[in-house]
């Protein structure tokens, strides 16, 4: 319970921290929304104050941040400036497909790094062994865009397997047909993600597991005469999960960053695609809102990464 506290009170100083550097950050930007209205000869000096006054963007920097943290505390992000819809509504909108889109991305890596890296250290020196590990150094080195891109001509241009963007070719009937036209889109987008994920993961497995190997808890266990099935079960792995989860809480960030260029390239629309379209026409109580629920997301993984080794070990200490 006091690790649970703790915790919470982290994540709480530390989106105030993060929503203080972003404010100021956005705001010191050259440019603004209002900068082509300022430019058009039809649109009176008048005007635009009085749409600056309705933002409450008239008020000095400091009133408009702490106005805005007081909004944020009742789940208002305020109004966009391009659409004159509410923030809150367009990233609920869109942010189902990107937590589905880095949830199942998040658990292939888990799954697929925790397999691959373990049979390779297993089997060290092995063709299997050193397969893994240029794969592991393609995943590592391979721009996730190029990639995209790479994979779009080959299977969606070329072949014509896949489909090249978006997330739907059959109306919603709410039928099979509808979640499997769903599911062959988003084969590509996080394929590119897991695979992007898994390199340096299955590296850092595999360098774990040899380390355990060579543990005298190991040689006993052999020397009883147990299978390599128990040995893998009650002794690997329980001394992987630790770092593993560790490791996967600190990647949320590059997974959930990512997610804007790959729904940018597919045309998903998701929080990423929303970020880009927003960051282009200075849409700022946009972007802010996704920088925050980005963050929240992000702190809340590490959250709950270390709760979960809490429970698989008792005496696990953040110190």
């Amino acid at each position: 319970m006091k690790l649970f506290m703790n915790k919470l009170l982290y994540l709480i100083i530390m989106l105030f921290i993060i929503s203080l550097i972003s404010f100021l950050a956005i705001n010191l930007a050259p440019n603004s929304f209002f900068a082509s209205g300022e430019l058009n000869p039809n649109i009176t000096p008048e005007s635009i104050e009085q749409l600056k006054a309705v933002y409450g963007l008239d008020k000095p920097l400091y009133i408009q941040f702490f106005s805005w943290l007081t909004a944020l505390l009742h789940l208002d992000f305020g109004i966009s400036f391009a659409s004159g819809k509410m923030v809150k509504e367009e990233i609920l909108d869109r942010i189902p497909i990107t937590l589905t889109i880095n949830i199942i991305s998040m658990f292939l890596i888990f799954v697929i790094s925790l397999y691959l890296g373990i049979q390779a250290a297993l089997k060290k020196d092995s063709k299997l062994d050193k397969f893994v590990g240029q794969l592991s150094l393609l995943s590592f080195s391979m721009p996730s865009f190029y990639l995209a891109l790479l994979l779009v001509m080959i299977f969606s241009i070329y072949f014509e397997i896949l489909p090249i963007a978006g997330l739907h070719s059959v109306p919603n009937d709410g039928s099979l047909t509808y979640y499997l036209d769903f599911a062959w889109h988003l084969i590509l987008p996080i394929f590119i993600i897991t695979f992007g994920g898994i390199g340096s993961l299955i590296l850092y497995i595999r360098s774990l597991t040899i380390e355990i190997l060579k543990s005298d808890y190991i040689f006993f266990a052999k020397s009883r005469g147990l299978s390599k099935k128990t040995i893998l079960r009650y002794y690997i792995l329980p001394n992987l999960y630790p770092p593993v989860i560790t490791l996967l809480g600190l990647s949320l960030p590059g997974i959930i960053g990512g997610s804007v260029i790959l729904e940018t390239i597919f045309s998903i629309d998701g929080m990423g695609l929303l970020f880009y379209q927003s960051a282009l026409s200075h849409d700022y109580p946009v972007i802010m809102g996704i920088l925050i629920i980005g963050a929240f997301l992000t702190l809340l993984g590490n959250m709950l990464a270390d709760l979960i080794l809490l429970k698989l070990n008792p005496n696990y200490d953040e110190n």
